[in-house]
């Protein structure tokens, strides 16, 4: 086989899993946080869950999918390795970021939950006292 189209066959054999594996943990552990956000609304949160993989694996595979094109041909072995070495550190760098963005969504998520239920910090009272005069 020429060694371009093996540096292809194991970019995706590699980066597709990778992007699999990422979803799924975020699916599994981004539960909890979601179901926290919606108030112990589980149904909500598991529908919120789901959008967010699908969202997630069709932004990674289809730049997994661009991003395959190798810009010079592959000579050896040698060369399949730093063809991959190079594609899958950008795949892994990019799913590290899509990963922090997850995390960065539910927590704001949650904090904005957590605000809604917090107590203001001054009690509304009844009426307003009149002002003194000095």
């Amino acid at each position: 086989m020429n060694p371009t189209v093996t540096s292809y066959a194991l970019y995706l054999a590699i980066a597709i899993p990778l992007t699999i594996w990422v979803a799924r943990t975020l699916h599994k552990n981004g539960r909890i946080f979601l179901v926290d956000c919606f108030k112990g609304n589980e149904e909500l949160a598991d529908s919120v869950n789901h959008l967010l993989v699908v969202g997630f694996y069709l932004v990674n595979i289809g730049f997994v999918s661009l991003y395959l094109k190798l810009p010079n041909e592959v000579a050896d072995t040698r060369g399949i390795f730093e063809a991959l070495s190079g594609k899958l550190g950008v795949v892994i760098l990019v799913l590290g970021v899509m990963h922090f963005f997850n995390l960065y969504l539910f927590s704001t998520l949650r904090n904005r939950a957590l605000a809604r239920d917090e107590e203001p910090p001054v009690r509304p009272m009844d009426r307003v006292p009149p002002p003194l005069n000095p």
